[in-house]
């Protein structure tokens, strides 16, 4: 399908304002850019919101909690950005309505970014608080979400909580996640050059701050696509958009995950750009999608057998 106008509205404003591509700037002229989440607007009321902060490795990150009026699992969400850009703010709207849509806590994370902090320290960032969350949230059905660069981080993190016993993960949440270094596949041929929300050069600037080092690149743990073996991973929620380099690599992803045995929802947004799930109040289908991943959590959860996870006991 062609690009939905209010994306097409949207690059145009962009384009006439004179924003300038990520690629082109410092890091920190380019969390000016993102970080404040003043073009999304506000996001919904839910019934209480507070920032936390959540011990890591030897020192403390910042998070927001999201609490609906009553909730039925906990979500701990790692925003996107490339793991360079984006933090609390950028991602405030969203992370309120899919609260509110979810019937769930969510625990936003700031883990801290590239390039003051490469590789591995924002997942490692993201694995402490996702266990200390576990800790602290122990009576709900624990899920692991995120977009982009979060999705990375969140399907990595679903993996060692497998191979590390734990913690236990009833759900993985994975929107247009980078699942792999490789910029040659079809989507970046067809969308990486052309002037959308995230090109080729701004995956390129992400990965030289993330993995300087690119012979690291190879990792599982930087590419989750190259994990042996993905069996035994919680089920999984995957919002895949088409005007998107990402595309390609999302899509190899879940027929990967469902090869392995794992239960996948697929959402194809055929008339989308990279960053709409966030952008809601922007964009009619980003409230769309995180109210489809809502209902999808909802119903994923009250398919859980009875007494794994219950709503009370959630500090």
């Amino acid at each position: 399908m062609p690009l939905h106008q209010q994306a097409i509205d949207f690059l145009n404003y962009a384009a006439a304002s004179g924003v300038p591509r990520l690629h082109s700037l410092s890091p920190q002229e380019a969390r000016a850019f993102v970080d404040g989440g003043e073009a999304i607007g506000p996001g919904p009321q839910v019934a209480a919101a507070e920032d936390i902060i959540i011990p890591v490795g030897d020192t403390e990150i910042p998070a927001r909690v999201y609490r609906p009026g009553s909730s039925a699992a906990t979500i701990v969400w790692f925003h996107g950005g490339g793991w360079v850009v984006g933090g609390l703010d950028s991602h405030d709207a969203m992370c309120r309505m899919l609260a509110n849509a979810a019937g769930a806590t969510v625990i936003s994370v700031a883990y801290r970014l590239a390039p003051e902090h490469p590789f591995p320290t924002p997942l490692e960032d993201c694995w402490d608080a996702l266990q200390w969350v576990a800790s602290q949230w122990p009576s709900t059905p624990l899920i692991v979400g995120g977009d982009s660069a979060g999705g990375n981080l969140a399907t990595v993190c679903a993996r060692r909580a497998r191979d590390r016993g734990g913690p236990e993960v009833a759900l993985q949440v994975l929107v247009y996640p980078i699942t792999d270094h490789n910029m040659t596949t079809g989507s970046y041929r067809e969308h990486g050059d052309e002037n959308l929300m995230l090109g080729a050069k701004d995956m390129a600037w992400f990965f030289d701050h993330y993995v300087p080092n690119s012979a690291d690149r190879d990792n599982s743990e930087v590419s989750p696509l190259r994990t042996p073996d993905l069996s035994g991973l919680p089920q999984a929620i995957v919002v895949i958009d088409e005007y998107d380099p990402l595309r390609d690599e999302g899509l190899a992803y879940v027929k990967r995950l469902r090869e392995a045995g794992v239960e996948v929802t697929l959402h194809f947004y055929d008339d989308m750009l990279h960053v709409f799930f966030q952008f809601v109040n922007v964009f009619k289908r980003g409230d769309e999608a995180v109210n489809q991943v809502g209902t999808d959590i909802r119903a994923a959860i009250s398919q859980r057998p009875t007494g794994v996870g219950t709503p009370e006991g959630a500090v």
